[in-house]
């Protein structure tokens, strides 16, 4: 279905990088479970104007999920904006016949996505809840975002990519037939980098290797993606693999040896300054940090942009789905008073540590 499924995503003007076939497939080569893909198709015709990629898992209850699982930053279904008034009552009341046994759990939905129009045509019970915390910046030339934050800001990052320059470091953007060497580069680069700080244990698995292997060729090879590497004196020394839709450029994944410090070449900087330049030069509008709040990314005064997460159930299965939507929500607030003890606790541990010493 490749030829006609990204026909459609380059039609729809909400889909991401996450909806192309090149990462769905790959993904299922990867992760899926023989017997549990759920392709729901809305054609005209002969002509494929609406589809969504799902995927049914029994833990902890019968849901139907997105595909690409944790490793997706953005859901969406894909809707032809030509025929959208027919496409999307399809897609729900498709939807609506799979979900008979299931309750429908669409994460990382991105705000003004296609699955928020299929969400209001859904003729069953459904619930909205907020889900990962994504950055966005506009794309505009790296100087007008260094002069969007603080001056005292500015001022360390224009000194911060002087020493990087004088370093001499060179961007090479790799080849379809470059990337499994670069994939194993980045990933190499990556565990250097967040080794002793909690790595996402995902990301050292070969499962993950070989999707991202996969995926990146075909995307690169499709415009799709792109995979940069910074080189030193001729040795990699940072690797970025950045998703590609019109809609935007989103820094996917990135490893940076730790040593560059010592050379006080700031990588995360040098990288937003060159994925920046290429989106301009592209014509895409938002440079995406993708999901995350790390404190890094905030120095750019970037839009928070909170994705959603849309419950959806056929009005026998109700009842489910209040159970699914409470113990989620009821996790979540577990998990925000431990954020809210942490702090507390951690005083308390430095006035323990205190009073031993005196």
């Amino acid at each position: 279905m490749a030829e006609e499924w990204n026909r459609l995503l380059r039609a729809c003007p909400t889909a991401t990088p996450f909806q192309s076939h090149a990462w769905l497939h790959s993904w299922w080569l990867s992760y899926g479970r023989e017997g549990r893909l759920r392709l729901l198709l809305v054609r005209r015709g002969e002509e494929l104007v609406g589809a969504a990629a799902l995927t049914l898992v029994h833990r902890p209850l019968p849901l139907l999920v997105p595909l690409g699982g944790g490793i997706t930053d953005y859901f969406d279904v894909l809707v032809d904006p030509g025929h959208a008034d027919q496409v999307v009552p399809a897609l729900a009341q498709g939807l609506h016949r799979a979900a008979r046994g299931a309750v429908v759990d669409l994460r990382e939905v991105r705000p003004g996505a296609s699955a928020e129009a299929v969400f209001e045509a859904w003729p069953g019970a459904r619930a909205k809840l907020a889900d990962s915390t994504c950055m966005e910046l506009p794309t505009l030339p790296f100087d007008e975002l260094v002069k969007r934050m603080p001056a005292s800001g500015a001022q360390r990052v224009r000194a911060k990519l002087r020493k990087t320059d004088a370093a001499g470091i060179e961007e090479h953007e790799v080849t379809e037939h470059e990337v499994p060497g670069a994939v194993r580069t980045l990933l190499r680069l990556h565990e250097k980098q967040w080794r002793g700080r909690g790595v996402t244990p995902e990301h050292l698995k070969p499962r993950f290797a070989e999707h991202l292997t996969r995926a990146t060729r075909r995307m690169v090879r499709a415009g799709e993606g792109r995979l940069t590497e910074f080189r030193l004196d001729g040795k990699v020394v940072a690797a970025n693999v950045t998703l590609l839709s019109a809609a935007l450029s989103g820094g996917y994944l990135y490893g940076a040896d730790p040593d560059l410090r010592d050379r006080k070449v700031d990588i995360a900087t040098l990288l937003l300054r060159y994925e920046t330049g290429r989106a301009l030069a592209e014509g895409r509008p938002v440079v995406s940090f993708l999901r995350g709040n790390e404190p890094y990314k905030n120095h750019w005064r970037p839009e928070t942009v909170v994705n959603q997460r849309l419950l959806l159930s056929t009005n026998a299965l109700a009842p489910l789905l209040r159970l699914h939507e409470s113990q989620l929500t009821g996790r979540e607030r577990a998990v925000g008073a431990l954020r809210e003890a942490l702090p507390a606790a951690r005083d308390w541990r430095a006035r323990l540590n205190e009073l031993r010493v005196r």
